[in-house]
């Protein structure tokens, strides 16, 4: 460990978000002073977006969302992933 860092007490969350993004953290560590954790409970940041598709589509969806009991979004949002981390790209027009 290099110079030891003085970390204060903070009033709110925006204080702190200036202090981390103003601090180097190579001055006052070395890489082997950290080591690595995972937070299995946080949730990804999200963002709203607009998305035209058809309705007959958007109907479809509707109705294999309520077969499988789960909002459509959500459903939407699996079908998202599931093509974005498939192995294989298969795109017609």
């Amino acid at each position: 460990m290099k110079k030891l860092l003085k970390i204060p007490k903070f009033k709110n969350e925006d204080q702190e978000r200036r202090f981390w993004a103003k601090t180097d953290l190579s001055k006052h560590y070395e890489p082997s002073d950290f080591e690595r954790i995972s937070f299995p409970n946080l949730k990804p940041t999200s963002r709203s977006i607009s998305l035209r598709i058809p309705e007959y589509l958007l109907d479809r969806l509707k109705e294999k969302a309520n077969e499988i009991n789960i909002p459509y979004q959500s459903l939407i949002k699996e079908y998202i992933k599931e093509g974005v981390f498939s192995k294989s790209l298969r795109f017609h027009h």
